[in-house]
């Protein structure tokens, strides 16, 4: 893909495994150009190497709660594809497992969980606005989980930063209203991976779906109409899960 190339662009955090792979691969069936990262650099480069075969791909492992990572990635993105329609914010940070309470949870494991789930969020979002705004048009998608909403015990520092990545989605809808870059959360709800076997220890989730069956709720959000949505999969997907 080069510069002048209409098609469009998405960058995916934690797009190694689970969840941020799955929505790669309907995306890259779509022909959008991928902007992939995440910590894990053998599993990236394999996730790379694959769907380079269908679409075009720059991938570049680093961890999101280094502001310098991000800005060389948004940076070699835009080099590379001259623009970012799209920015899935779905890497995310569970803290220690088995989950603590939060009377026991470390300050400092505290302070990585919204490192990575609200303030990478927000510098990923303010290094790709200047190029929408420019082009009025862009799409966010901020990647939630119900325990934001529901008071679970030990969710509670996981919980507490994507209540904060909600709201700061809802003001920052108030703020790109009318500039033509819309603002979503999803829930994917209960999935089958490894961030919820590391939430649940020795919990038999073989009953929930895997990411694959929820990643085309991803692609129904690239031409949904909102202007600022809070949205369950089942809801996007029209089916039940």
């Amino acid at each position: 893909m080069t510069k002048t190339d209409s098609r469009r662009v998405a960058l995916i955090t934690g797009a190694s495994q689970g969840l941020g792979l799955s929505i790669a691969r309907e995306y890259a069936q779509q022909q959008l150009g991928l902007i992939l990262t995440a910590r894990s650099s053998d599993a990236l480069e394999r996730a790379g190497d694959q769907l380079s075969r269908v679409t075009d791909v720059l991938a570049l492992p680093g961890d999101v709660a280094d502001d310098r990572h991000l800005e060389h990635l948004v940076a070699l993105g835009l080099e590379r594809f001259g623009r970012i329609d799209i920015l899935i914010n779905n890497a995310s940070e569970l803290g220690p497992s088995p989950m603590p309470e939060l009377a026991d949870l470390r300050i400092a494991q505290f302070e990585r969980i919204l490192r990575v789930n609200v303030v990478a969020p927000l510098r990923l979002i303010q290094l790709v606005l200047p190029e929408m705004h420019a082009r009025k048009s862009g799409l966010i998608v901020n990647v939630t989980s119900d325990a934001g909403v529901q008071a679970y015990p030990t969710w509670g520092g996981y919980g507490a930063s994507k209540a904060g990545l909600e709201h700061l989605s809802r003001v920052l809808a108030a703020e790109m209203e009318g500039s033509g870059v819309r603002v979503y959360v999803v829930d994917p709800g209960d999935m089958d991976t490894a961030m919820h076997r590391a939430a649940e220890p020795g919990v038999d989730l073989s009953h929930l779906p895997t990411p694959d069956r929820i990643a085309p709720a991803f692609v129904s959000l690239l031409d949904e109409p909102a202007e600022f949505g809070r949205f369950e999969a089942q809801q996007l997907l029209g089916v039940s899960v």
